[in-house]
Formats: C-alpha cells, sequence, structure tokens
C-alpha cells in the first residue's frame, strides 16, 4: 500500500491512536498536525495521500482547514474525526467535501475501511 497520511488532531493521545492503526495496516504516516493551520502549511510541504482531520480544534477548526486545503488543492482527499454528538458538523464537512468520517473513540477496522474507500 505505502499510502501516504497526515494526521491532525488537537490532541496528542488521538494522533497516536490513529497512527498505531495506520502503521500496523501498512499506511504510511508522513505527518501530524495539532490545529488546522499547521494542517494547512504541513498539507502543502507534505502534499498527502489522505489527510485525517479533527473537527474541533483551536487556531482553525478542521471544517475551515479541509476548505482551505480544497481551495487550493481540489483533489485533497480528507477524513473528518469527530467525538459523538457533532451531526450537524459532519454533514457540514461532508457538505464541504470530506470524503467519510470516522467516529472517536476510534475502531481500528472502520479506520482502515473509511481510509481505503476514500483512496480507491
Amino acid at each position: 500500500m505505502g499510502n501516504r497520511i497526515l494526521i491532525v488532531d488537537d490532541a496528542a493521545f488521538m494522533r497516536m491512536m490513529i497512527k498505531d492503526i495506520l502503521t500496523k495496516n501498512g499506511f504510511e504516516v508522513v505527518g501530524e498536525a495539532q490545529d488546522g493551520q499547521q494542517a494547512v502549511e504541513k498539507y502543502k510541504e507534505l502534499t498527502p495521500d489522505l489527510v485525517t482531520m479533527d473537527i474541533t480544534m483551536p487556531e482553525m477548526d478542521g471544517i475551515a482547514a479541509m476548505k482551505e486545503i480544497r481551495s487550493q488543492y481540489p483533489d485533497a482527499k480528507v477524513i473528518m474525526c469527530s467525538a459523538m454528538g457533532q451531526q450537524a458538523m459532519v454533514i457540514d464537512a461532508i457538505q464541504a467535501g470530506a470524503k467519510d468520517f470516522i467516529v472517536k473513540p476510534f475502531q481500528a477496522d472502520r479506520v482502515v475501511e473509511a481510509i481505503q474507500k476514500a483512496l480507491s
């Protein structure tokens, strides 16, 4: 596989969890960011195949960051990560171009399935 993935979450623990799931399943984690602004900069620098993006973060939220990335890279593939109870934001994210969303706490098989589907 070797698909290159950027992980964006303001919680280091969550980034570590996703990274663990991804590396165990043959994906390459090329970078991490802890807020939307960093995500935009890292995307430009790394041009990953896919981004996992937390919705609620300081500085710039995940939806704003995704819109920013997709305005410059229309083919960018982004999967949103949300906590339970953020349905309205998830709908906004999908309408703004997110490929899918995964709910915290993460289930490894669901994460892998969403990423494979987005990349295919």
